[in-house]
């Protein structure tokens, strides 16, 4: 079985050592549960969201990147129409019925997922079929960096590559992805984290044209810069609550209704500070301000980028990440407010950050638990890493860089 080049694997990692060694072992997995003699290889990154915390749902701006954790699947049709997916790591096999979909309870399992895409699928207009695929990912699940999304992703470059000749962009990945999470999970997610992981590098999107979203690929290196990007998982993942998750979505479009808009993007902070009193819900209001703050940042971010302004990358980071935990209110569950693994992480890491007197650290991704990014010198991320491991864990202290390619198959 022919696995990806050494060049290929290089131009996606930067190396291609360990990832050939991750491939030979794909290979040989996918072999032994399904028999099939070849094979077609895929990658699906995780992500980071650099700012924009909780406004592409409101059809907010958001500036991320795909990371270069991933998820990889061997995979080949299998002329039925039955899918049947191993998850490296999971006892039970996905199995999912394309004419049974119907059947399938929605619950916040990947069989619920997995049918919800296929749905998703052919409701745009796209050809689904019947596969084999053995899955292994190092993509941190649970934990804000987007494991979920990373899955979704290359299952639909997987049905594009078998089904659908190419012909299914970044925004139908996204789509897909949204539908799936939106219908089948009861998650009222937006598309930022599966456009993040599809399209590849730093990006500026925009999500106030809904179902189309407007990117823009920005050319920024945090490691040129002089940072290292690092992802601590604070210890506790937040696939239990999604109902808070959901909560932030819903309370701005509360907000929105007042001010006769469905989506915040559609009207203004002016407005809201003239009806202000008219919104009953004071945390949906907070929420509300953050949201037109935040794309305000990305804003002057892009424009930081573009300018080559550290300085003011690392300011506007800093006041994102101030404003998702006083104002979003996003870095612990009300389920139980004394633990708080994100907020007592930021405290310990702004404590090392003040002490070396640079760098900056926020809540990451859906927030209430899970990651903290931080970004530390290059010259004293040894460290960081060291002095965090301590309180987390050093399996759970990611230094990383951005991922150049998107979901992609190899």
């Amino acid at each position: 079985m022919n696995i990806p080049s050494s060049e290929r694997l290089e131009k996606v990692y930067g190396e291609s050592t360990e990832s050939k060694k991750r491939f030979l072992a794909l290979a040989e997995n996918f072999q032994k549960k399904y028999g099939h003699e070849e094979a077609a290889f895929f990658s699906s990154p995780g992500r980071t969201e650099m700012i924009g915390n909780h406004t592409d749902h409101n059809g907010g701006k958001v500036i991320a990147g795909s990371i270069d954790l991933d998820t990889i699947g061997a995979a080949m049709p299998n002329n039925s129409t039955v899918i049947h997916i191993t998850s490296e790591g999971y006892n039970k096999e996905i199995v999912v019925d394309l004419t049974k979909l119907e059947q399938i309870a929605k619950v916040s399992n990947t069989d619920a997922l997995l049918a919800g895409m296929m749905e998703g699928a052919q409701k745009f207009g796209f050809e689904v079929g019947g596969f084999d695929a053995y899955v292994s990912t190092n993509v941190i699940a649970a934990a804000g960096v987007s494991s979920s999304a990373s899955f979704e992703m290359l299952i639909c470059t997987i049905i594009n590559h078998f089904f659908n000749k190419g012909a299914m962009s970044c925004a139908d990945y996204a789509k897909i992805g949204k539908y799936a999470e939106n219908v089948y999970w009861n998650k009222a997610s937006g598309m930022m984290d599966q456009m993040a992981c599809a399209v590849g590098g730093p990006v500026l999107f925009d999500f106030a044209n809904g179902s189309q979203p407007e990117y823009k690929p920005l050319q920024f290196s945090f490691q040129e810069k002089g940072y290292r990007l690092v992802i601590v998982n604070t210890g506790k993942g937040h696939a239990d609550l999604s109902e808070e998750y959901s909560g932030i979505p819903n309370e701005m479009k509360e907000v929105a209704k007042v001010l006769d808009v469905d989506l915040l993007c559609e009207t203004t902070l002016e407005k809201l500070l003239v009806h202000i009193n008219e919104v009953s819900n004071d945390r949906a209001v907070l929420r509300a301000i953050h949201f037109f703050e935040e794309n305000r940042r990305v804003e002057e971010m892009a424009e930081a980028i573009e300018q080559e302004d550290m300085t003011k990358i690392l300011a506007l980071i800093s006041e994102s990440g101030t404003s998702s935990w006083e104002l979003l209110q996003n870095c612990y569950s009300l389920q139980d407010c004394r633990e708080q693994k994100i907020t007592r992480t930021l405290a310990l890491t702004e404590l090392f950050l003040k002490k070396i007197g640079a760098g900056v650290c926020r809540v990451h991704g859906g927030g209430f638990a899970g990651v903290i990014m931080c970004l530390v010198p290059l010259a004293q991320a040894d460290k960081y890493v060291e002095y965090i491991a301590q309180y987390v864990g050093k399996n759970n202290v990611y230094p990383m860089n951005i991922r150049a390619v998107g979901s992609v198959k190899i």
